[in-house]
């Protein structure tokens, strides 16, 4: 049976790159895209920001301490959506099982591809170029056998990356990977790693399996497997929604009971429209708070025999349970966020690219 072929497509600075081609005046600078305001929040950065550390989720006060020079543009997500469906065109060329992460990313399994051709890093070429030509953008692309080394690959050569891990250089690729940059592996699961004497591939691989799993549970035989190149997952060209959530950034910290009612009775309400409004029905209530530190933390509980999380009154009640087991009086609060997770029906798909969601939706998107 023929080796699998992956692509893995990746958008440079895709927002602030969208930004200075339709602009001009914003090439060659270091741009943000976000709201410049003081409790402001940098959603994408150009590369010539990221020149100075402006990097995504930073606040926008910190950006442009680093970088007094940094122009911030309000994102235009029907602008981005737009653009993602011509990108997602282009795929179509070449295949139908196309997985998208993102509005920027996605990968494609070109096994058997449309115009037969027999190299995935033909393909990756061409669509490269294609959306060079066509959109005036640049993107990095990643190829390999599965998803987990074409993902790798798309970051390896970034910006305007091509980069191709082959079946036989594999586990010498994956041996000098810095931990930190394995899929999956965050600051915290990082900086455990390195506590158990982890700091790249090959000190991974020699880990072994029971103790993964005692470290990080089911994660712990994911990484065991990455760890050895192995990652079996299809690329899936629909998937189920898990999540639906909303979140606010207040306009002052808060730490008095009646003020952290009130935004979390707006963020229920908010919570509620939206999953009448997609029909979504989840058994698992989740509150996040960001404090005024930027420390966050979050809270759940599932309802009893997985009854769903479908009416105001029971978002309210539950969602104040976990409320008040915060302790914000000395720690102000900045962020409050709700998510209805562990859906009932898993039967509910769709193309991915149309239900772009993630555990909290953010109006304004976070580029990478």
């Amino acid at each position: 049976m023929n080796e699998r072929k992956i692509i893995h497509i990746d958008m440079d600075a895709f927002y602030a790159s969208v930004e200075q081609r339709d602009n001009p005046e914003l090439r060659g600078r270091p741009v943000a895209v976000g709201h410049a305001e003081r409790r402001g929040v940098v959603a994408a950065a150009s590369y010539e920001a990221r020149r100075y550390g402006v990097r995504s989720a930073m606040s926008s006060q910190k950006a442009k301490r680093i970088c007094p020079e940094l122009i911030f543009v309000h994102g235009r997500m029907d602008v981005y959506k737009s653009v993602s469906q011509s990108i997602h065109d282009i795929f179509h060329e070449y295949t139908d099982i196309i997985e998208p992460i993102s509005l920027d990313e996605a990968f494609l399994d070109v096994t058997v591809n449309k115009p037969g051709i027999e190299l995935g890093v033909d393909i990756a070429r061409e669509i490269k170029r294609k959306i060079r030509e066509r959109l005036n953008l640049v993107a990095s692309a990643g190829v390999s056998y599965n998803k987990f080394l074409a993902k790798i690959a798309s970051d390896y050569r970034k910006p305007d990356g091509l980069c191709t891990i082959h079946p036989s250089q594999a586990l010498d690729f994956i041996a000098r990977l810095p931990i930190e940059d394995f899929w999956g592996v965050g600051p915290v699961t990082a900086g455990k790693m390195h506590s158990m004497g982890i700091h790249n591939g090959a000190q991974l691989r020699d880990c072994p399996k029971r103790i993964l799993t005692r470290a990080f549970g089911k994660a712990g035989l994911v990484y065991y497997d990455f760890a050895r190149g192995i990652d079996n997952r299809p690329v899936e060209a629909v998937r189920i929604r898990k999540s639906i959530g909303c979140e606010h950034t207040l306009d002052e910290d808060i730490n008095d009971s009646s003020s952290v009612d009130i935004e979390f009775v707006k963020a229920a309400e908010e919570l509620y429209s939206r999953l009448e409004r997609k029909g979504f029905q989840g058994s698992t209530l989740t509150l996040k708070v960001k404090f005024h530190d930027f420390v966050q933390i979050t809270r759940s509980v599932t309802l009893p025999g997985h009854e769903a999380v479908d009416t105001l009154e029971k978002i309210i009640a539950n969602g104040r349970k976990l409320v008040n087991e915060v302790d914000y009086a000395s720690h102000p609060i900045r962020l409050i966020g709700l998510s209805v997770s562990n859906p009932r029906d898993m039967t509910a798909v769709g193309p991915v690219w149309r239900q772009l969601c993630f555990d909290f939706d953010n109006p304004d998107g976070v580029d990478s």
